[in-house]
């Protein structure tokens, strides 16, 4: 089967709807945009999908509440309107998916949620038990007490964290543009059909793309790709201005850019380690131990650390680098920072291979 026609089997999606498909030139709410959005979802969910919605659009849909004539650039400004818009953009969803006769659940997240494990696990059975009932769960960050998404990447990051959290089949980005686009701004612009691996070269690309209705733009989306993709599940970034686009993507036609993703999932817990934390130290290995954990599943000793950089406690988890500060893997430390900088551990695991993940 190939990759875009095994995507007709996807039965989990995630779906992520960015400010740019939400809202008009103004930055506030496009209505009518909206509503064909959500009639292609509620479609999907009526053929048997499971559909988790993760949006952005609370800040425009508070701004004209609040009087605003153009998106604010201070941050408590900012999360003023998403707090008075959030009730807002759900009453819409509402409003729209009633008239598919399908509920919806307001489900609000931090990444801080996401990396606390009970929590973690709490956010997943709810998520699943909302599916089983044949709710779409629509998600948001809770913008009132978290910036996140207001600073960085308009929710792209929690949508591959959500996917990751399920896990889903396939996650879909649909934003304002036909996929990853190579010679962006130039006379011959073509979108690139599939991506096997994210490379230099298709980071150059995202860098390239200035669209100035993405928040965040492709590099934040890229980043996302790289997240499910070692996750085991395949992205596929598309214009959600088209007319039936997640119908199409479903049906295995070439539509967007698909993100290949590698052939065997990560299991849950070491999707939680590698993809949800914010690591506060890291460890920078040499070429040995580097080989020892990638190619041959070992533990990280003591003799293959050249050094510790950070303050971190046993439990914590930590970045494992190379010698030229190249991040290939995470892990949940054994010994805390003081220990391991006196260079004294000897005949003990500093992070043990069961608790390690190669990115």
């Amino acid at each position: 089967m190939s990759h875009r026609a095994s995507l007709t089997t996807a039965g989990r999606l995630v779906v992520k709807l960015g400010t740019g498909v939400l809202t008009d030139g103004r930055k506030q709410l496009d209505f009518s945009q909206i509503e064909q959005l959500v009639a292609q979802v509620a479609a999907q969910r009526k053929a048997g999908k499971e559909i988790v919605l993760v949006t952005s659009g609370a800040v425009g849909a508070g701004m004209g509440a609040l009087g605003y004539e153009k998106r604010p650039g201070d941050l408590a400004e900012l999360q003023a309107c998403a707090a008075v818009g959030q009730s807002r953009l759900m009453k819409v969803y509402e409003t729209f998916f009633w008239k598919s006769e399908l509920n919806i659940a307001q489900v609000l997240l931090t990444h801080d949620d996401l990396q606390h494990h009970e929590r973690h696990l709490n956010a997943r059975n709810t998520l699943v038990t909302l599916l089983r009932r044949g709710v779409v769960p629509v998600i948001n960050e809770n913008d009132a007490v978290s910036f996140t998404e207001l600073q960085f990447g308009d929710n792209d990051k929690l949508s591959a964290l959500v996917a990751c959290l399920l896990p889903a089949d396939l996650l879909v980005v649909l934003t304002t543009v036909d996929g990853v686009i190579e010679n962006f701004g130039r006379a011959d612009p073509k979108t690139i059909p599939t991506i096997d691996q994210v490379d230099e070269r298709i980071e150059k690309l995202a860098r390239g793309t200035d669209s100035a209705t993405a928040v965040g733009g492709m590099a934040s989306k890229i980043q996302a790709a790289k997240i499910v993709a070692r996750s085991g599940i395949p992205l596929v970034i598309a214009s959600g201005r088209k007319k039936n686009v997640l119908a199409a993507i479903l049906s295995g036609a070439e539509e967007g850019t698909l993100f290949v993703p590698q052939p065997i999932r990560l299991k849950g817990r070491k999707r939680w380690i590698a993809f949800f934390h914010h690591p506060t130290g890291a460890l920078f290995v040499d070429e040995g131990a580097k080989r020892a954990l990638r190619e041959k599943g070992r533990s990280l000793l003591p003799p293959g650390i050249a050094r510790c950089e950070g303050e971190f406690a046993a439990g914590d988890v930590v970045r494992i680098c190379d010698l030229d500060g190249t991040e290939f893997a995470r892990g949940i430390a054994d010994h805390n920072s003081s220990e391991i900088k006196t260079g004294q551990l000897q005949r003990v695991e500093v992070v043990h291979r069961d608790n390690l993940v190669i990115l």
